[in-house]
């Protein structure tokens, strides 16, 4: 029903994608704004009365603003439950799926950054939440080396998220990521679904 789209600010060049792919997982009535970043359009005065910091995505649902995109697709996962892409709130893997999703933001994001952008390493990395690339990227392949997806047969919105990271990792040039059979396999799954088809080829 009208009432229940969701608008979903976004640029096809950025974390958006996922909260695309997300809306379609989740079968969720939608529509997308999308900003040129060249015109600054992110950055104009009615956006940022959404998000103030001028960051995609960003999803505005039954008159509530959500951004960031692990509680983007953690919200919708919840706010359509139907799709099945968490666990119950009294189900007993809900723990394990938050563990993944926020790790995915919390760990891997920052310590691919750390890579991507060859950012020097701090004298004492215990003071930094994830530690090491090396680390979460060891911690990743144990987690993910039972197959097929983080919660065992079941795909959730954790595998969106990891499964996006890590075939970004890989497009711009991760090597070390491409070359486990465990992360190349793992993400071949998860884009290989429909969901993620349709919006390559509405963002193409």
């Amino acid at each position: 029903m009208a009432g229940d789209e969701v608008v979903l600010y976004s640029n096809p060049r950025s974390r958006g994608r996922m909260a695309h792919w997300m809306l379609e997982e989740v079968g969720a009535p939608y529509r997308v704004v999308t900003f040129d970043f060249a015109k600054g359009e992110h950055k104009a005065a009615d956006f940022l009365a959404i998000n103030p910091m001028g960051k995609v995505p960003a999803i505005v649902h039954r008159g509530v603003t959500v951004t960031e995109t692990a509680a983007i697709l953690a919200y919708l996962a919840d706010a359509f439950p139907d799709a099945g892409l968490a666990p119950a709130t009294d189900d007993p893997a809900r723990g394990s799926y938050y563990r993944w999703l926020f790790f995915g933001a919390g760990c891997f994001e920052p310590a691919l950054a750390d890579r991507m952008f060859e950012r020097p390493p701090v004298s004492n990395r215990g003071a930094l939440g994830y530690g090491s690339y090396e680390d979460v990227l060891s911690t990743l392949k144990a987690a993910l080396s039972p197959g097929p997806y983080l919660l065992g047969d079941r795909f959730t919105a954790a595998d969106l998220y990891l499964g996006a990271l890590l075939g970004f990792a890989i497009q711009f040039g991760a090597k070390d990521v491409a070359a486990e059979a465990v992360f190349a396999d793992y993400v071949g799954r998860v884009i290989g679904r429909p969901a993620h088809g349709r919006v390559e080829g509405a963002t193409a």
